[in-house]
């Protein structure tokens, strides 16, 4: 209340001009000077105080960045931003086709950010003020961590990422920026969803820090002093998960209790794909205020309670894995995924309101989770090195270098599996001419010449089986070979998913949104085709494994997500037993297993 008291104009405007008020959490603007003064007054007064204490191993800065605001201070940041990036008022105009509806700028001081307006907004401003507001939440990032590095340039600075459509943060570009990339983890389902949710953040995760290396690398070739501070994100994709919830998981409207032993599940997922351990939110529940029934390892009910139990076990079999962080996760298929493609499909005017960027990767990432393959997720132009297979779902944005990146893969022998809705536009959103699907029409040797969106409910049945949903396409063969077709309606005996051979590798593209199962047994077939295989062939149905391999040494992590025993082939010693496995090992409903694996293993 003080700051907010002192300072009114540094209180966040909504988009349509309401003024907000202090009562709740950050009720500010990142980009007032009253804000970022006080932000850095505060870091240097907490880096004096414990700059020196023992117990200091990380600098936590801020909590999950995402607070956006359309004040004046806002929209003479989004100017200045706008001039760096293109330089003059034509090249802007030009990149946001201002000629359409008469939007032409003549004067930088007559653009603001994308208030509420009468009718549709210009895409590419929408676009842009995404950007422009994920790189202002940066750098008030950025001022804070260098105050802490220049008192502690031996402890690691970072700050927790929030999960969801709505951020305004590039996490894979902010990775660069911290020491260590933290996530905050919350599933929204209380079913199977939440393991698949679980295996996608942490894939995402590790995916932003392994990207956040090579940005690094790219950008500070020069030698640097040693030190956490000084080595940024690990190269081999190692994170923290910072905040995750002890027994509860948060579906919409209701508050579900996680069944014993699913908060260990969830964290061994996590540290499996990578996390260096397991952190939560909160350590004692709070006796009020507004999450005064938020997730805690201490509940209400005290430390004598089933929570603080499974807290203390957990804590034990983690002592015991402290050997698997040398190793890197095994993945023999990459899945694209891009902020500002997610930025993009959630603007009006588009062919369907239900258009879903996060949707449609966590598609492709569930079905091959459920087929048992290892994933990584990588963001365009990241080298595909040791990859069988590259799938690319709702790739919307692609800019030339994105399309000459996956060009160069598939003629040089690389498997490519394209999604509808990808390659329609270039880096500013501006529609590639010609037909669909833009950017990769002579890759993938087709063109599409009409979008056909299905109302919910809808299906329209295949000639292979199955079903496509939500989306269909009327798609012209321009090289490629028909596998499966339209059965029924205005598409019937039209290509529905494509195999096209260019140069030495071979390029799929699907039209539709497959059924759940058909959508599983292409991924499958396709990454089989390509010579991926699944992290543990024989693994039963709803047993999760993961596969992490040092130089001389691989680790199994075998996670049983179903209420009955699961006999699962392996060998080696499980890490949290002692006990030696010879060829098969036998899961509890809901049980768990790490095994350091013998040489012979798989």
């Amino acid at each position: 209340p003080w700051f907010s008291l002192a300072h009114p104009d540094a209180l966040p405007v909504t988009a349509d001009g309401v003024r907000l008020h202090h009562g709740s959490r950050d009720t500010y603007c990142a980009s007032a000077p009253a804000y970022r003064d006080a932000a850095r007054r505060i870091t240097a007064v907490l880096a004096d105080r414990y700059r020196d204490h023992p117990a200091l191993a990380l600098w936590h800065v801020h909590n999950e960045y995402g607070t956006t605001c359309h004040c004046p201070h806002a929209t003479g940041s989004f100017r200045r931003w706008l001039r760096t990036r293109y330089g003059d008022l034509d090249t802007l105009n030009d990149a946001w086709t201002t000629s359409f509806w008469s939007q032409h700028y003549s004067d930088w001081a007559q653009i603001g950010t994308p208030r509420a307006t009468q009718y549709l907004p210009n895409p590419a401003q929408l676009l842009d003020f995404r950007r422009f507001w994920s790189d202002e939440l940066l750098g008030a990032y950025t001022e804070q961590r260098d105050l802490l590095r220049t008192a502690t340039p031996h402890v690691p600075v970072t700050t927790n990422y929030v999960l969801g459509n709505w951020v305004p943060v590039d996490h894979a570009r902010w990775a660069a920026e911290v020491d260590l990339v933290a996530v905050d983890h919350y599933p929204s389902a209380a079913g199977p969803q939440a393991e698949e949710q679980t295996a996608l953040a942490a894939d995402l995760a590790r995916g932003w820090a392994r990207h956040g290396a090579r940005l690094r690398a790219r950008t500070r070739p020069t030698a640097v002093p040693a030190g956490p501070s000084a080595a940024g994100p690990a190269a081999d994709g190692s994170w923290l998960l910072m905040e995750s919830a002890p027994n509860l998981i948060y579906t919409p409207g209701r508050m579900h209790t996680k069944e014993p032993g699913r908060m260990a599940r969830h964290s061994l997922a996590h540290v499996a794909r990578g996390s260096r351990g397991a952190m939560f939110f909160q350590w004692r529940a709070p006796r009020g205020g507004a999450e005064l029934f938020h997730s805690a390892l201490v509940p209400h009910a005290g430390p004598d309670s089933r929570v603080f139990r499974e807290t203390v076990e957990l804590g034990t079999a983690l002592d015991r894995l402290t050997e698997v962080s040398a190793g890197t996760v095994q993945a023999p298929v990459a899945v694209g995924w891009d902020a500002a493609c997610g930025w993009a499909l959630q603007q009006p005017g588009l062919p369907d309101d239900r258009l879903d960027h996060h949707e449609e990767v966590s598609a492709v990432h569930r079905s091959l989770w459920r087929a048992g393959f290892g994933c990584d997720v990588v963001l365009p132009g990241d080298p595909l090195d040791g990859y069988a297979l590259l799938v690319l779902p709702a790739l919307y944005l692609t800019s030339d270098d994105t399309a000459r990146w996956v060009r160069e893969w598939v003629h040089g022998g690389g498997h490519l599996l394209v999604s509808y809705l990808s390659g329609i536009a270039d880096g500013y959103g501006r529609i590639r001419l010609g037909g669909y699907p833009g950017a990769f029409r002579d890759v993938l040797g087709v063109r599409v010449e009409e979008f056909h969106p299905l109302a919910d409910g809808d299906e329209v049945p295949l000639s292979t089986g199955g079903t496509g949903r939500f989306w269909s396409e009327t798609v012209h063969l321009t090289g490629a070979e028909q596998v499966t077709a339209y059965a029924t309606g205005v598409l019937t005996g039209r290509p529905a998913v494509t195999r096209h051979r260019f140069g030495t590798g071979v390029a799929w593209y699907v039209s539709t949104r497959l059924d759940d199962a058909s959508h599983r047994r292409l991924l499958t077939d396709v990454a089989h085709a390509a010579g991926a295989v699944p992290t543990c062939p024989g693994a039963p149905p709803g047993v999760e494994a993961v596969r992490r391999r040092s130089a001389d040494t691989s680790w199994l992590f075998l996670l049983n997500h179903t209420d009955r025993p699961q006999r699962v082939p392996a060998a080696g010693v499980d890490l949290l037993t002692g006990a030696l496995v010879g060829g098969a090992v036998t899961l509890a409903p809901g049980g768990v297993a790490v095994l350091r694996e013998h040489p012979t293993g798989r």
